[in-house]
């Protein structure tokens, strides 16, 4: 996994914005760090955290629980998250359970 701490990730022309980079392997084990994170983000004033998955090389269940769980959490404090760089399998999963009507992509 690698990601960006949300102190140092780097804002987006619009303030409250913060760009992480997922992958390239998103593991189980990950996604309790990733929530954590996120929470930080949300909690030091980003509004919008968008999640760039261009690097995951194995989309799978992991993957589509970590963005979930991100998501939620992004919604209980008030922010959202934006999916940027999903690849075609990556979003065939994402329809399969039902996430794109919920996950915003770019």
């Amino acid at each position: 996994m690698r990601t960006d701490d949300p102190a140092d990730a780097r804002a987006e022309p619009s303030p409250g914005t913060v760009i992480w980079m997922l992958g390239p392997v998103i593991a189980r084990a990950d996604i309790p760090v990733l929530c954590d994170r996120i929470a930080l983000a949300l909690d030091r004033g980003a509004t919008l955290v968008i999640c760039d998955v261009s690097t995951v090389t194995r989309a799978d269940v992991a993957t589509i629980d970590a963005l979930a769980r991100l998501h939620l959490i992004a919604r209980r404090r008030g922010g959202r998250i934006l999916v940027r760089g999903a690849d075609p399998r990556l979003v065939g999963l994402l329809g399969l359970v039902g996430l794109l009507e919920v996950l915003p992509l770019a």
